[in-house]
């Protein structure tokens, strides 16, 4: 029987060495982030205080923590630089903890919400029987209306429903996720009906970071959250972003002892650590995640894979989304028998018909390549063992965009 570390190594192997990651959710970190993972930042606490703790005054409730504090204040520098944020935190422990946070800090009692609705990409946490109901604050849950032809928000019926319905919340947060968010023309129905509007960049954080896809505290969200480790190349984590006081306030009220207690602070040192990535590299690392997406949506088209939006360009994102009946007309696969399929030649791809170009633009894989990828995935679908090709390919990939 292997043990744990035999596991893990064997992983480590097969992961990064043998396959080509395609699933959008995930990506890798630089050498320097699994430095700070391993670190001995992971064995400790830290909690500025600057009041009192039962009855009396501390600055900090530990000793010891002078580097930590320094490591957390340099990295939400960079997160407010990077997302033109006034106030910013890397506490949350992952996304769907930010996601938590941002309804805690937005939302009151019986509030109203709009969300995405999960049948048109909307993130399933947001949906009524979960995130709102665990929370106990009664939200009433209602959709956005969505334009399928488009794959986005009906903004003419949206407007409508916002200043009739009149929500406390507008959430704009997607699973599957192709083209950005028309947020300007939210603010003026999010002013008239005194709603926050928000945008969980989950996804797009990596291309958000690297000035590309939008750039929602710029063009009218009141709160950026985001998962530091899918587009954006970094540990597993969470980020929350604002540029009002009132709900940052309300975010640090709710933070320990609440929601959160020990933040994993080699975790934050990862994500700080990524975020001095993005501040070098994440423009150029942006730039070629979305075009090798659409690189691949065409080679993949031209090979009879049925890549949805062909008229739409197929995708400005990380993202591209499958047409599942046409799958199974054209390969005789469900969504759940390609992943299967594939990853048997170590092509790993989610079971709900999405593929992403992050982690192997990451790896150092550009548009060249994406050819010789399209037609690895064709092949591996119709039955043909393409191990070796895709061994060889992944050998000549050298991780990009990270320091020396």
């Amino acid at each position: 029987m292997r043990d744990i570390l035999d596991r893990a190594e064997a992983h480590d192997r097969w992961r990064l060495e043998e396959c080509l990651n395609l699933q959008p959710s995930e990506n890798v970190t630089s050498p320097q982030v699994r430095r700070l993972l391993a670190s001995d930042l992971g064995h400790r606490y830290t909690l500025p205080w600057k009041g009192e703790i039962h009855g009396a005054w501390v600055e900090n409730a530990y000793g010891g923590t002078r580097y930590l504090d320094e490591i957390e204040e340099a990295g939400e520098g960079f997160a407010r630089e990077l997302f033109h944020a006034r106030f910013a935190s890397l506490k949350p422990l992952s996304g769907h903890v930010a996601a938590i946070q941002l309804l805690l800090s937005a939302c009151s009692k019986g509030d109203r919400v709009l969300v995405i609705d999960a049948k048109h990409g909307g993130y399933d946490g947001y949906m009524p029987e979960y995130l709102p109901e665990l929370l106990d604050l009664h939200l009433e849950v209602d959709f956005l209306p969505f334009d399928e032809s488009r794959w986005n928000l009906d903004y003419a019926a949206a407007s409508d429903k916002i200043i009739t319905w009149r929500p406390r919340l507008v959430l704009l947060g997607s699973s599957f996720l192709l083209f950005p968010f028309d947020l300007r023309h939210l603010r003026g129905p999010c002013n008239t009906a005194r709603a926050l509007l928000a945008y969980d960049g989950s996804h797009p954080l990596g291309l958000i970071a690297g000035g590309e896809f939008q750039s929602p505290l710029t063009e009218g969200a009141d709160i950026l959250i985001g998962s530091t480790h899918k587009s954006f190349p970094g540990p597993q984590g969470g980020i929350f972003c604002t540029n009002r006081e009132d709900v940052w306030e309300r975010y640090r009220r709710n933070l320990h002892w609440r929601v959160l207690d020990n933040v994993h602070w080699n975790r934050l040192a990862g994500v700080a650590q990524t975020l001095l990535e993005m501040k070098q590299f994440g423009s150029g690392y942006a730039k070629a995640v979305v075009r090798n997406a659409q690189a691949l949506a065409g080679a993949l088209d031209r090979h009879g894979v049925p890549v949805k939006f062909r008229e739409l360009g197929f995708t400005r994102s990380h993202q591209l989304h499958l047409d599942e009946g046409l799958l199974r007309e054209r390969f005789g696969l469900t969504p759940h028998e390609w992943c299967a399929r594939l990853g048997q030649n170590d092509l790993i791809v989610d079971s709900v018909a999405r593929l992403g170009s992050s982690e192997i633009t990451r790896m150092g894989a550009t548009e060249a390549d994406m050819g010789e990828v399209a037609s690895l995935l064709v092949r591996a679908a119709k039955g043909e063992d393409v191990r070796s090709a895709v061994h060889a390919l992944r050998s000549r990939l050298k991780l990009a965009f990270v320091f020396e």
